[in-house]
């Protein structure tokens, strides 16, 4: 059933408004730098490996790990956001990135510049779902799909920030100078942050908690997860996401240079063309969920669908060489994967109650950088055990997404009953208060 209907406003709804625009406008600025700061590498490669001197595996040690220190650090941070506040999180995040990302500038070591590279994911970890939490604490229930998709395109448009401004910085002032010069963006979004940023409305304070301690962490953790929408959002996100993240994290570059035959600057631009194609998809997708909510599962498992077929299109081609109007359906295809991962986020956020939704969320987050990092690490032993077989070392893609496939199945009948008592609940709980 569409829900185009006007809405029924639940108990405790934020209004929204031009206040929530600019208070949300600051928590996604912060994820701006992030992701800027996050993706810098991706265009800093060949400099990192000369600057360091260090081979190919060390040099993708990097991209793996920051994968690892923020798909770990997910669920905890979940738990912070709950406990302590947006703005409390995301002062830690900013000030771990920043660091991370200044001390990148000065490394003298590869040792170091791991280090660095490190502590910048800790504090990336931390952004993403504290802006999610600030979305739905200023924004109307209803509004959330598309917020949660507009911070997820301005999240894309950092990426493009690295690849179009500080590439170019790069070579013309140097690896010093670029990186020490856009740390200062860190700095810029604490000043807003301490200035300007609060966790809520007045008069919409989230209920204190009324434990603490690890009996408190393990009950929010599990009361979360025995949600199926908490679980269905999780693998939502794992079986969509990975596919473009990959592509664009290490993978893509290699890919398109040395089994698809082309020159580097055209597979920037396919690279790009993935940017690009998110950002767009994002917008659509945000709107049609926020109107149809029925919606959500068609589009994840419409994107699922879609990447399988133009990835087993591109690698059955004869001689392992695909046409290039192949490969551009192939990027924009991709561009899809991020929005669609934003889904798995409006399964999770309906069937948790407020002072349970950053839990909820880190766990969603979770599973897309899980999907992520073991792709990577998968289709990095299939090249070295194959001879840079890259058919066969990208058949990692449809092993996950078969895995995801099935989970996704399996719950989506309990989380949709599950979401409809609680909808039906919230509705006569909305009738009985008074205006």
């Amino acid at each position: 059933m569409s829900s185009a209907s006007a809405p029924v406003r639940l108990p405790g709804d934020p209004p929204g408004g031009r206040r929530a625009v600019l208070v949300w406008s600051i928590g996604v600025a912060v994820y701006f730098v992030a992701v800027i700061f996050r993706t810098s590498l991706g265009v800093a490669g060949l400099d990192a490996a000369d600057r360091f001197h260090v081979n190919a595996s060390a040099l993708s040690t990097f991209s793996i790990l920051q994968l690892l220190v923020y798909a770990g650090m997910q669920i905890p941070v979940g738990l912070m956001v709950d406990r302590l506040g947006t703005k409390k999180v995301l002062t830690i995040g900013v000030v771990l990135f920043t660091i991370g990302q200044l001390g990148f500038a000065f490394s003298p070591s590869y040792a170091m510049a791991l280090a660095s590279r490190a502590l910048l994911g800790c504090g990336d970890a931390l952004t993403f779902i504290s802006v999610l939490r600030l979305g739905t604490r200023w924004f109307p229930a209803r509004r959330g799909p598309l917020v949660a998709q507009l911070a997820g395109l301005v999240g894309m448009a950092g990426n493009l920030v690295s690849t179009l401004v500080l590439a170019r910085l790069l070579h013309s002032v140097g690896w010093t100078a670029a990186f020490a010069g856009s740390a200062l963006c860190g700095v810029v979004v604490l000043v807003l942050m301490t200035l300007f940023l609060k966790d809520h409305p007045e008069g919409h304070e989230p209920e204190p908690a009324g434990h603490t301690g690890a009996v408190f962490v393990r009950e929010q953790i599990v009361l979360s997860w025995r949600e199926p929408g908490t679980r269905l959002g999780m693998w939502v996100h794992f079986t969509t996401q990975f596919p473009a993240m990959v592509f664009l994290l290490l993978w893509g570059l290699p890919f398109l240079v040395e089994a698809q035959g082309l020159s580097r600057a055209a597979a920037g631009e396919l690279l790009t063309l993935v940017v690009l194609s998110n950002m767009v998809i994002g917008l659509v997708y945000g709107q049609v969920v926020a109107r149809h909510h029925a919606a959500r599962l068609p589009l994840a498992l419409g994107t699922i669908g879609a990447t399988a077929t133009v990835w087993a299109a591109t690698l059955a081609c004869p001689g392992g060489r695909a046409p290039m109007w192949l490969l551009i359906v192939l990027c924009a295809v991709l561009g899809a994967c991020g929005p669609a991962s934003m889904i798995g986020f409006d399964f999770a956020r309906p069937a948790n109650p407020p002072e349970r939704q950053g839990t909820a969320s880190g766990i969603t987050n979770m599973g897309g950088f899980v999907a992520s990092m073991t792709t990577l690490l998968a289709i990095g032993l299939l090249l070295d055990a194959t001879g840079d077989d890259y058919r066969v070392a990208f058949s990692a893609v449809f092993v996950l997404e078969a895995v995801g496939l099935c989970q996704i199945l399996r719950l989506r009948g309990r989380a949709v009953r599950r979401e409809r008592e609680q909808l039906v609940a919230s509705r006569v709980e909305a009738v009985h208060v008074p205006a």
